[in-house]
Parts: structure tokens; C-alpha cells; sequence
């Protein structure tokens, strides 16, 4: 209309586009990985072993009650509607298609009666390739994008009877949930972002930042963790430095490598903080009247004799610093000096920075951390020096749940702090083993060789 602008349009619009980039800009600053894992060819193998007698029972239980013509249209005209009486998986096997996904291949002998006192093999075959998405509430899952089932009768000559479906067939029965057959189903992939108890308050979480990237290196995913106090997700400090999955040795045995950056390890230690959990009182040889005969005022303070008490709180955030070979915790404590109980009267106040040694391990799915002796030269020393570790290891003794899903466990783990391309790093040896009653299904030593870079 020709009209001027209002006054204040103008500033309220840069205003909105202010909050805007700044709210973008927020999260591109926290949607960034501290953490992540590599499956690599041979932990794949793993997982393929461990499926076969899943998939096996699995199989029997669909199969066993159908004939041939309901596993697909078109199945051999020779079969009949002759029931399936046996179930046997004779290969199950997983590779990898860069950039793409996974193949699953299964070769499965049913046994058919087609008349009293006689057997016939069919051979089912089936042919997948499998991807992984994320779904809107941010889970993983397996989702098939081709699926050809062939079925043959095996007879005693060369000469086999044939019918194959194509990518068409995902459609038929058995390619419908073929995902399934895997010891990796989507209700355990869902179980990689369940909340994990650090302590009664503080809980932690795993986040996948978008689907897997396949490669010939093998199955990398980028994870965010996320810190719980008392219900409420705490904000976390920015990482200073950019974290990327280090490239595994070509060399390597390892089955399953994760990585760890030292940002995850401070903002672990962040999270306790938030949550109290360091909040320490200590004990103290002294009394008010030994500390009166050298503070001639304290006798004015308190008219009998109590027990001296020291309280330490953070008045900074905990930091780890990973260095090659070696893990430090670096400490920045207010010590109040008091007496008196419950109403506790401070007379003094020092400032105590400590740094200890950390040293790490791993039970079953948890990374157990540990507070070694501790370098401080002030005021109160000796008990300062040794019941700082000693109460911060109470509150580390039930460590921190590694990134897993539900069936596996890690065993055999052995920690080596290592160095990548001027990034620090954790890297842990270990096994990988199903837990449970899947055990009893596998060979003697069947494990994953898994490496954890921290």
C-alpha cells in the first residue's frame, strides 16, 4: 500500500532471526558424538555363527506346521501339500555392501514325507539385503530391501527340480520378517539407547546420531551420550575439539572396537557433580581445642572440645586429561574446616586442587573406574591425599554401562590408552560373548575379540 513500516518491525525481525541462528546454532553445538563403535567383518562372522541356531529355531517354529507351496507362489508342483517335518540350517553367513548394507545369506534342508517310510530334501535358499535406518524416535532398525528365496528338491541324481522368486518375493512369507533370523533383532537394537543407572539419581544414555555407515572397514556408528539427574537431561560442556572414530590398524583381530573421547570422561565426571555424588566429608584427627593452641580464637568459638570436620565441594567442574599411556583426574576443591553437628560452623576455608591417576576396567557390560593415590601439596595432606580417592572410588565402584544391546556381554578386557592423529584415546582389548542360555548353543571359545578406543 505504500505505507511506511511500523516502527520496531524492523528490530523485532533481526530480534527473531537472532533466536533463531542462536538456537541453531545450539544444536549443531550439542548434536555432536563423544563416542562410537566400529563392527568390523570378522565381528560380523560373529554374529552370523551365533544367529545360525537362533535362526534354526526360528525357522522350525514357522515351518514346521506349513507346506512347501505356502512359503512362496509357484514352489515345485512334485512337493504336494506334503507337511515340513525337519529343519535344518546348513549355512547362515553376512557381508558387507559398502555404502549400502548387508547380504544375508541362509541355506536351510527341510524334510518332507511325501509317502509312509519316505524322505524328501528341499532346499531352501534365501537371498537379502538388509539396511539400517533410524526411525523419528531416534532407534535403529533393520529394515529388508530385497529379498529371493529359492527352493530346489535334492534328489539322489545331479538333476534338481528348481523354482526361484525374485526381489519381488519380499512380499511371501518367508521374506516378510527374514530380519528376524538374525541374533540382532530391532527389539535389541532398541535396547542400545535404553537409560543405564550410574547412580540412584543419575542415569546415562547412548544416542545414535544418524544410521550406521558400511564400509569395507565395516559397521561405524556415531553416538552422543546424554547425562540424567533426577529426571532432567543436564547440559553438557562443549567438546573443545571435534570427535571422530580413529581408522582401525588393517592388522587388527578385533572384532568390535569403541571409541571413547576424553570428552565423555569429563562430562561423565560433570554429570556426578550435578548430581552430588562428590559432595565429600572427611574425617579429621584434630579437635577444637588442639586446633586453639595454635588459633587462639577458636577458644571464643566453641566452648568444648569437638571433633575438627572437613567438608569438600567442587568450586570447579572435574576434568580428564588422557595422555598417551596414562589417564588423570584433575580435581578443584574448596576445603571448609568446621565443627559442630548439625549445625556445622566453618572457621576455615582452602582452596585444594588434586590430580589422581584413573584407572579403568571392564565387568561384563560396565566400565569400572578407579581413583589411584592422589598429588596434593596443602594444608591437612595426609588426610586429604588419602580420603579423596578413597570416597570418590564409593562413588565409582558401580562404573558406567558401555554402549551394548541386551544378549551381549564383553569379557576378557585389557586397557591401553592410546594416541590418534593428536587425539586421545582409550583403547580396551576385550571379548565379546552372548550371554544367557544362547551361550549353550555356541562351539567352545565362540567370542568376539572387541577393542575399545577411549
Amino acid at each position: 500500500c505504500g505505507c511506511p513500516p511500523l516502527p520496531g518491525i524492523g528490530m523485532a525481525k533481526l530480534l527473531t532471526l537472532s533466536i533463531l541462528l542462536s538456537l541453531l546454532v545450539l544444536a549443531h553445538t550439542t548434536r555432536s558424538p563423544d563416542c562410537g563403535g566400529i563392527l568390523t567383518p570378522s565381528g560380523l562372522s560373529y554374529v552370523a555363527q551365533v544367529s545360525k541356531p537362533h535362526a534354526e529355531t526360528i525357522l522350525r517354529q514357522d515351518l514346521m506346521a506349513s507346506t512347501v507351496p505356502d512359503l512362496f507362489l509357484g514352489s515345485p508342483k512334485s512337493s504336494g501339500r506334503n507337511p515340513i517335518n525337519s529343519v535344518k540350517v546348513t549355512e547362515l553367513s553376512l557381508s558387507l555392501i559398502p555404502h549400502t548394507g548387508l547380504r544375508l545369506t541362509i541355506d536351510v534342508d527341510l524334510g518332507i514325507t511325501p509317502a509312509p517310510s519316505t524322505t524328501k530334501v528341499m532346499r531352501l535358499s534365501i537371498l537379502a539385503d538388509l539396511h539400517v535406518e533410524m526411525n523419528p524416535e531416534g532407534n535403529l532398525e533393520l529394515v529388508t530391501s530385497a529379498c529371493k528365496p529359492t527352493i530346489e528338491e535334492m534328489q539322489s541324481t545331479e538333476e534338481t527340480e528348481r523354482h526361484s522368486g525374485d526381489a519381488r518375493c519380499q512380499q511371501t512369507p518367508i521374506c516378510l520378517e527374514v530380519s528376524k533370523l538374525l541374533l540382532l533383532p530391532n527389539e535389541q537394537l532398541i535396547s542400545l539407547t535404553a537409560q543405564f543407572p550410574i547412580t540412584p539419581s543419575c542415569q546415562v544414555q547412548y544416542l545414535p546420531l544418524a544410521a550406521p555407515v558400511f564400509s569395507e572397514q565395516g559397521i561405524t556408528i556415531s553416538l552422543q551420550t546424554t547425562f540424567q539427574v533426577a529426571g532432567m537431561a543436564i547440559p553438557l560442556p562443549v567438546s573443545p575439539t571435534p570427535f571422530s572414530i580413529p581408522e582401525l590398524v588393517s592388522s587388527s583381530p578385533s572384532h568390535l572396537t569403541l571409541a571413547f573421547s576424553e570428552h565423555f570422561y569429563t562430562s561423565f565426571f560433570f554429570a556426578l557433580e550435578t548430581a552430588g555424588a562428590f559432595n565429600m566429608t572427611i574425617p579429621s584427627p584434630l579437635t577444637t581445642a588442639t586446633v586453639a593452641q595454635k588459633i587462639t580464637q577458636m577458644g571464643s568459638l566453641f566452648q568444648e572440645d569437638l571433633p575438627v570436620i572437613l567438608r569438600a565441594v567442587l568450586r570447579s567442574s572435574p576434568r580428564v586429561v588422557l595422555e598417551e599411556g596414562k589417564a588423570a583426574l584433575k580435581l578443584f576443591l574448596t576445603i571448609h574446616v568446621g565443627a559442630g553437628s548439625p549445625a556445622f560452623q566453618i572457621f576455615l576455608s582452602v582452596n585444594a586442587d588434586i590430580s589422581t591417576g584413573l584407572l579403568l576396567s571392564i565387568t561384563d557390560t560396565r566400565m569400572t573406574i578407579s581413583t589411584a593415590a592422589a598429588l596434593l601439596e596443602e594444608l591437612f595432606l595426609p588426610t586429604i591425599r588419602e580420603e579423596v580417592p578413597a570416597q570418590m572410588n564409593v562413588v565409582l565402584s558401580e562404573g558406567i554401562f558401555l554402549p551394548h544391546v541386551s544378549s551381549f556381554t564383553y569379557t576378557d578386557v585389557s586397557v591401553v590408552i592410546h594416541k590418534v592423529r593428536n587425539k586421545t584415546f582409550k583403547l580396551l582389548p576385550a571379548m565379546f560373548d552372548l550371554k544367557g542360555t544362547q551361550e549353550q548353543c555356541l562351539p567352545p571359545g565362540s567370542r568376539i575379540n572387541q577393542s575399545l578406543l577411549l
